[in-house]
């Protein structure tokens, strides 16, 4: 099994930290699809996220959308 780096490697303690699947925050995000990266993390903080972990999911979300 390959071992997960990088901002992915956070989504098992996330998932388990917060009670949600990481396609939550993801979902979430959606909604500030357009805002910059740090706005994003805000987003995700002001949902009671803590800023490393906020982060690393809005890490993985701008790329994986090309943003």
């Amino acid at each position: 099994m390959e071992k997960v780096t990088g901002p992915k490697s956070y989504f098992p303690s996330i998932e388990k930290k917060y009670g949600e699947p990481i396609e939550y925050w993801m979902t979430q995000l959606d909604a500030v699809r357009d805002a910059k990266h740090m706005e994003q993390v805000t987003h995700l903080k002001e949902m009671g996220m803590g800023h490393g972990h906020a982060n690393a999911v809005v890490a993985v979300y701008r790329k994986d959308n090309g943003l």
